[in-house]
């Protein structure tokens, strides 16, 4: 893996592609800057060098268009407090105000280009818009994971440009080697908790990583499917039927693989899909039919306990109930408390997916498991098997 620990930048002009694409409320101020802070040892270890860098990332989706709401103008002060030092800005980020730009940068100082998404070339991955791009600096560094499953020009073309200078930065290859730890190189017994609503969506997930773990923990709604394929009785809640046979694969597909597969056994089932609704614990395969299932029950979390501390490599991708309802929650925390007390026996723990990765930050668990993706889309992808446009184009 080439990463920037094998080049020295003294005097060089580091492109560096970040993903800043970061939640702003109305008035435009950056309210979690997870994916800024995550770059820093990054910056820090080029400019430490002696080198310069730029900063060059996509926010929001303009569709090709100059958009003021959009503007990396409105996030250059939070970017500049985050790096410890003073971020200097372009309005453009490509042409001659930028080369000029780039050109007047000296060794130690940071610059941050305009939303490269204000070209609809760079969503094209147009091959003169990488050139271009390419021009600004001596040397390429990608460390945005969450955007390295596209094929855009600042993510995956532009690399060609840089043949024998071309870096996998810091966040990238602690993402890499996060996933490395889970798919191949991760002590056993490996537990994968896949978690909610569709099985659809984690179909080809769980085949890829079957030969790889030891247990499956299957919880929140994509649960029912497997639950009625099996000929449990599941009320009002939430299933796909055209997936009943599937479900019943993947189960068939888990034992050829000696992977012990683990499902809820009872359930938090409540009268209606909402907060306050009445709400009691029943056998998950024996739920009234006005009823529907919002939570994993206590034994259910039991079970899951048990095998989680029984692991030595941990992946969480998705939650084991409707935490976002706050009496719904109870299945999540206790499944993070279990994780987080594992990783402390020494477990590794690998938490990716947007929904979450949203309750770890929610409830305080970031700093009690072991790895916190940052890229929701790359990170699916990668554990499916699938090689990253932005991962190839450095490996070339």
């Amino acid at each position: 893996m080439k990463t920037i620990k094998d080049f020295d930048f003294k005097n060089k002009k580091a492109l560096v592609r970040v993903d800043f694409n970061v939640p702003q409320d109305e008035n435009l101020k950056v309210t979690d800057n997870t994916r800024i802070v995550s770059v820093k040892p990054t910056v820090d270890k080029i400019l430490a060098d002696g080198g310069s860098v730029i900063l060059m990332t996509h926010l929001g989706r303009p569709k090709g268009e100059v958009n003021d709401k959009y503007s990396l103008k409105n996030i250059l002060d939070e970017v500049s407090s985050v790096l410890g030092k003073e971020v200097k800005f372009v309005d453009e980020s490509m042409g001659e105000k930028a080369e000029q730009a780039s050109a007047e940068l000296q060794p130690g100082e940071i610059l941050l280009l305009e939303n490269l998404r204000f070209h609809s070339e760079e969503e094209k991955g147009d091959e003169a818009f990488a050139e271009k791009l390419s021009k600004l600096g001596d040397a390429y560094v990608n460390d945005a994971f969450g955007t390295a499953h596209r094929a855009h020009a600042s993510t995956a073309v532009i690399a060609e440009f840089f043949p024998s200078t071309k870096f996998f930065g810091l966040l990238m290859e602690n993402e890499l080697i996060a996933i490395d730890k889970v798919l191949k190189s991760g002590e056993k017994p490996v537990t994968a908790i896949l978690g909610g609503s569709k099985v659809s969506t984690k179909i080809t997930i769980i085949e890829n990583i079957l030969p790889a773990i030891d247990n499956l923990i299957i919880g929140g709604g994509m649960s029912f499917t497997f639950i009625k394929a099996l000929g449990g009785k599941i009320g009002q809640s939430i299933v796909e039927d055209d997936k009943l046979s599937l479900a019943l694969e993947i189960l068939e597909k888990a034992k050829e693989h000696n992977v012990e597969v683990y499902l809820p056994t009872d359930v938090v089932i409540a009268d209606d899909f909402n907060n306050e609704a009445d709400k009691k614990v029943a056998d998950i395969r024996e739920i009234p039919e006005d009823w529907q299932g919002l939570d994993a029950g206590p034994k259910s979390r039991e079970i899951f306990n048990d095998v989680l501390l029984n692991s030595r490599t941990i992946l969480w991708n998705g939650p084991i109930g409707v935490f976002e309802m706050s009496n719904f929650a109870d299945g999540t925390k206790a499944l993070g408390e279990s994780i987080a007390e594992a990783t402390k026996l020494g477990a590794f723990s690998l938490v990716g997916g947007g929904d979450s990765v949203a309750f770890v930050k929610q409830f305080g668990y970031s700093d009690k498991v072991s790895y916190v993706s940052t890229g929701g889309g790359a990170m699916l992808e990668s554990l499916e098997g699938l090689e990253l446009p932005g991962v190839a184009a450095i490996n070339k």
